[in-house]
């Protein structure tokens, strides 16, 4: 599995990127794998206000159904819109062209883990 050091991770899946006010969010390489085939993916509308936790999306798979929790709060300033035709980017590059949301960033979860931590939980969780 893959697990960039410059973004941070949750314990439900979901990795960070920040980018002074702006956070990049999408799922982990974990995740993705977890799923298997992702075949659906539901996101916010542009302007939605989140907090940290609450369940913005939704990703459906061939094996399950599972929710997308933010790792900040902030409004979503963008979405990937080329997921809601093409969702197997997830699979194929979750932390690149696979990414799911924009944020304009308010505050970012205290309880984030780094790569290495991550890859511990992850390993857990098998």
């Amino acid at each position: 599995m893959n697990y960039p050091e410059e973004l941070s991770y949750t314990r439900e899946h979901e990795w960070i990127r920040v980018e002074g006010k702006k956070g990049i969010i999408g799922i982990t390489d974990y995740a993705q794998d977890s799923l298997g085939d992702v075949v659906f993916v539901e996101l916010p509308e542009v302007g939605r206000k989140l907090k940290i936790g609450e369940v913005f999306g939704v990703v459906e798979s061939v094996k399950a159904v599972s929710d997308i929790y933010s790792p900040c709060s902030g409004v979503v300033r963008a979405v990937n819109e080329k997921l809601l035709d093409h969702p197997e980017i997830l699979n194929q590059d979750p932390y690149g062209e696979g990414w799911l949301i924009e944020v304009e960033m308010e505050e970012l979860d205290s309880e984030l883990l780094s790569s290495i931590e991550y890859a511990d939980f992850a390993a857990g969780e098998e």
